[in-house]
């Protein structure tokens, strides 16, 4: 049994050290425990850093591309490099590293294929109370559009085993835990969860500026990975609540022709509900398109995972895979 502990990195020469010092080198039940950093376009010595604390394997990608491109690359490299089991963590020392052992021991017990770490937000000091608040609110939402009981869904503190992590395919630009939880729960994958403990804030967050920013990118994200999903049920729901304006829309028209007989006014009612209601059908429409195309995204995923068996049966090597100058 192999684990493989990836770190997607920006920067995090200062943060490295302590984050690669906490996390364990033996547990039960797994032979082999290697790290893996994934560089994403660094500027300062995060690789060198990486390979003075004993990190076995880099990928460095060749300009920043984000956390969820770099997630995904790191997932990949992990893969191909014999993982059986593969856990991310953040570069800034965020989790307790010790409790890796906690995270995957749902997967050796072959009792789920991802197992997310529960920071309990409630309980963190350095979190503002806006903050606490909203992220239950997104958790609860995203538990929603999931199917799952995952209570801390931003949560990077996550293990995955051999299967689960051959059929993730993560397209969001901005946040892969929010996507690969939906994606979890409509493909019918085990999901469970156990608590973690954190340590002390070693920096500020740089996925977002600000509480309002943050809001908007997840609100937005959340969105578009669930259309992406079930389109059918988001067109479909949008498409009625339009037909009910645009019925709205036509009730003085209706109201007045009824009890008075009279047709000859509300002119601009008529126009508006007619606009209404053909954006109605539309929405209908693009409901009825976007199911076919999710038809075609599930294939496209079958087919992707096909592609990467036959990429590790042939021993195909990693992207930006970056060996150590040492075994040159």
């Amino acid at each position: 049994m192999k684990l493989i502990i990836q770190i997607p990195c920006l920067n995090e020469e200062t943060t490295l050290p302590a984050t690669i010092a906490d996390l364990p080198r033996q547990i039960e039940g797994v032979d082999e425990i290697e790290m893996l950093v994934v560089d994403d376009g660094s500027t300062d010595r995060t690789v060198e850093v990486a390979r003075e604390h004993g990190v076995q394997h880099i990928v460095r990608l060749t300009n920043n591309k984000g956390l969820a491109a770099a997630f995904q690359a790191g997932l990949d490299a992990s893969l191909k490099l014999g993982a059986d089991v593969v856990v991310n963590t953040d570069a800034d020392n965020q989790y307790c590293g010790a409790d890796v052992a906690k995270l995957v021991a749902p997967i050796l017990a072959g009792e789920a294929d991802i197992v997310v770490g529960d920071r309990q937000v409630a309980r963190i000091d350095h979190f503002s109370g806006s903050k606490k608040a909203l992220q239950r609110l997104g958790s609860w939402v995203v538990r929603r559009f999931s199917d799952t009981e995952i209570a801390d869904t931003t949560s990077g503190f996550r293990a995955y085993n051999r299967e689960a992590a051959l059929g993730l395919l993560v397209v969001d630009n901005f946040t892969y835990t929010l996507e690969s939880l939906i994606q979890a729960g409509k493909m019918l994958v085990a999901v469970d969860q156990v608590e973690v403990a954190t340590n002390s804030q070693t920096r500020e967050s740089r996925l977002f500026d600000s509480t309002g920013a943050y809001v908007r990118r997840n609100a937005l994200s959340i969105l578009r990975i669930y259309t992406r999903y079930e389109p059918l049920r988001v067109f479909v729901t949008a498409g009625l609540i339009v037909g009910l304006l645009a019925f709205a829309a036509w009730m003085p028209f209706l109201l007045d022709w009824i009890f008075n007989g009279d047709r000859t006014g509300h002119v601009q009612s008529l126009i508006l509900g007619a606009v209404l209601f053909i954006a109605a059908l539309q929405l209908l429409g693009l409901g009825v398109i976007g199911d076919v195309l999710a038809g075609q995204r599930v294939m496209t995923q079958r087919v992707f995972e096909r592609v990467r068996r036959i990429e590790l049966s042939l021993g195909v090597e990693p992207s930006h895979y970056e060996r150590d100058p040492q075994d040159r």
